[in-house]
């Protein structure tokens, strides 16, 4: 039996492997990002519609970049006296914000990457201007209104990220995190940012505002993590008949993932196969079936979610 490793060149940084996939993207891969970037757009919808309709109202503060933006407009019209009427500027604000993050996401990520956060942010503040904001609470229950904030802001977002994209601001430095830290997740690093804010908010109001807000992030940290579990990786094999260059150099530019392979006996056939083994995470798992399917139909695949990866495997970001 003989075995040996492929791919081991493109598996430098993730970068080159941004790089190495934009340069090669086929009419099949583009229907495939077109697909989720529109579900990235709702969950960019689901997230503007959870601020407007029971952050604001309620007068709380969502933590991180935009949190911050609701702070830098509660001062311009409380300190500065500047009346916006029923536009919430903080929209714009976290808009011009994110710009340096833009440049900073280019040259880190790859273009289709870039391209998604773009459009995902530009949503959100389209979403955020358009989504009318209730005069009046809509649930008299607080605490009950950010849970549920909490989970459809978290949700949105958490969706975002399992799209290949970012809604912009402390998902971007998150998911850049996620580079230099194995432990790190998006929720996480959001839960951190938010208790740091909400230590100064502690200072410019009342307690009550500072604790519904703790509750309203905890529960969004909470929901990002459970929709975008980007720390499961799963163990593929796939036992196949076919030439498996074509399906490997797939693999290579399209995943930008190493294949180990070796080929086996049928004990009951004698017939020689195949065996690549590769690891993904749960969301590549389905675009490494496509690329399966369309050399081979009838190739075996066995998965195993969960395991544990040590040595020089790159964490993608989608």
């Amino acid at each position: 039996m003989k075995n040996r490793t492929l791919g081991e060149t493109l598996l430098g940084t993730d970068d080159s492997i941004n790089v190495e996939e934009d340069n090669r993207l086929t009419p099949e891969r583009l229907r495939y990002e077109a697909g989720r970037l529109v579900v990235a757009i709702f969950g960019a919808f689901a997230y503007s519609a959870g601020i407007n309709l029971f952050v604001v109202p309620l007068g709380l503060y969502t933590g991180g970049l935009m949190g911050i933006c609701q702070l830098i407009r509660s001062i311009l019209v409380n300190a500065f006296g500047l009346n916006f009427g029923s536009f919430d500027i903080a929209g714009l604000i976290y808009y011009a914000m994110n710009i340096p993050l833009f440049l900073l996401a280019r040259k880190k990520m790859g273009r289709i990457y870039f391209i998604k956060t773009l459009i995902c942010v530009t949503s959100t503040t389209i979403f955020l201007m358009l989504i009318p904001i209730p005069q009046t609470v809509i649930i008299d229950d607080v605490l009950a209104a950010c849970v549920i904030a909490g989970i459809i802001c978290g949700a949105g977002i958490g969706l975002v990220l399992r799209m290949g994209a970012t809604d912009g601001g402390m998902d971007i430095v998150g998911i850049l995190l996620i580079r230099w830290r194995r432990d790190f997740s998006v929720g996480k690093v959001n839960l951190f940012v938010n208790c740091l804010l909400y230590g100064v908010c502690f200072f410019l109001f009342n307690v009550q505002t500072v604790i519904y807000s703790l509750i309203y992030a905890a529960f969004s940290a909470t929901a990002i993590d459970r929709v975008h579990a980007q720390n499961i990786n799963v163990e593929v094999h796939i036992i196949t008949r076919v030439d498996c260059d074509a399906l490997e150099r797939r693999v290579f530019q399209e995943l930008g993932r190493g294949i180990t392979k070796w080929t086996s006996v049928g004990a009951y056939t004698g017939n020689e196969s195949e065996i690549l083994y590769v690891i993904v995470s749960k969301y590549e798992l389905n675009h490494l079936r496509r690329i399966v399917s369309a050399y081979d139909p009838d190739a075996f695949i066995v998965t195993t979610e969960g395991v544990g990866v040590d040595g020089h495997f790159n964490k993608h970001l989608n």
